[in-house]
């Protein structure tokens, strides 16, 4: 089959170059442009980019993929299946339609559970026990086509969505794979979503990581967790910023939520709306990443007075 692959982020990279050993053609690559990165905004291509150039294979980094020079240049790659997986641009109905066979899409959550753009974070946030891949016909909704296949993945204790994330990149090709196998046999309609269990997760920011210290501690731990490495989790103490890395831990500490309960070698035990929240890892706005002990040492005064 003749495959045209539409990626960009981190999480498709070994999807991507896994399908360049099978015996499919990939005939081309949509990509996101090259965007500035970091500090000095250093001009960084795509890593499927890098890929695609070393097998020779032909690609395009339209701005917008409803451009007529971009549409027409897949076209002209006559793909039988499209397969997008973090691509980040909403798809028109000319796009949908090129494909002779199918145009499919990987999503990172268990579909019709966590729609939208932070799925992984989202099924840690809510203490959830596994998440995985649905590979889903693409349609103009958001997430909402027939599911092909489902590959489901356990979350381990403690994990981060960094290295949910990395789990996930690796399940990525079996599930990509299993899906071009059905669709090459012949049409698959696929299941219909449930629209009564539905639910959606927009694109995060840094200020969806501010530490409510009302919330009970069992959900803040969860959350340092699943914004790890972003959005991140922060606090405020005095008029700083507060940084809060994982792991953390759960205490039984009772106390007025932000209250400073007690002070460890290296950690700081702050009461929650429920519970405790044990912090390991911090950083002061201005200053360096240090354990909560270290913290205490410096900024006694200001703890006592409680996190907000």
């Amino acid at each position: 089959m003749r495959l045209v692959f539409m990626v960009t982020g981190e999480i498709s990279e070994a999807t991507f170059a896994d399908a360049l050993t099978h015996e499919y053609e990939v005939v081309g690559l949509v990509t996101q442009p090259d965007r500035p990165v970091g500090r000095k905004q250093i001009m960084t291509a795509p890593r499927v980019k890098e890929i695609a150039l070393d097998a020779g294979v032909p690609l395009i980094q339209p701005e917008s993929v409803r451009k007529a020079e971009a549409l027409d240049q897949i076209r002209q790659w006559n793909p039988e299946v499209i397969v997008v997986m973090a691509y980040g641009q909403i798809l028109p109905q000319a796009l949908l339609d090129i494909p002779s066979r199918a145009i499919i899409n990987l999503h990172a959550s268990l579909l019709p559970k966590y729609r939208g753009a932070s799925c992984i974070q989202a099924a840690l946030k809510n203490g959830d026990v596994e998440t995985g891949w649905s590979v889903i016909h693409v349609v103009k909704r958001l997430d909402a086509g027939n599911v092909i296949l489902q590959k489901v993945v356990s979350i381990l204790e403690g994990e981060t969505c960094g290295e949910l994330h990395d789990r996930l990149a690796q399940v990525g090709p079996a599930a990509c794979q299993a899906a071009l196998k059905m669709i090459e046999s012949g049409p698959v309609e696929g299941a219909a979503q449930d629209e009564s269990l539905q639910t959606y997760v927009p694109k995060l920011g840094r200020k969806d990581g501010f530490l409510n210290w009302s919330r009970p501690a069992k959900e803040l731990e969860c959350l340092v967790r699943a914004f790890h490495p972003w959005p991140g989790t922060s606090a405020e103490l005095g008029l700083k910023k507060m940084k809060v890395f994982p792991p953390t831990k759960i205490g039984e500490g009772e106390g007025e939520p932000g209250e400073l309960l007690r002070v460890g070698e290296e950690t700081i035990e702050i009461a929650c709306g429920s519970g405790s929240l044990i912090l390991g890892e911090v950083q002061l706005e201005g200053s360096r990443r240090m354990n909560g002990g270290e913290l205490a040492r410096g900024h006694l005064e200001v703890l006592k007075a409680g996190l907000k």
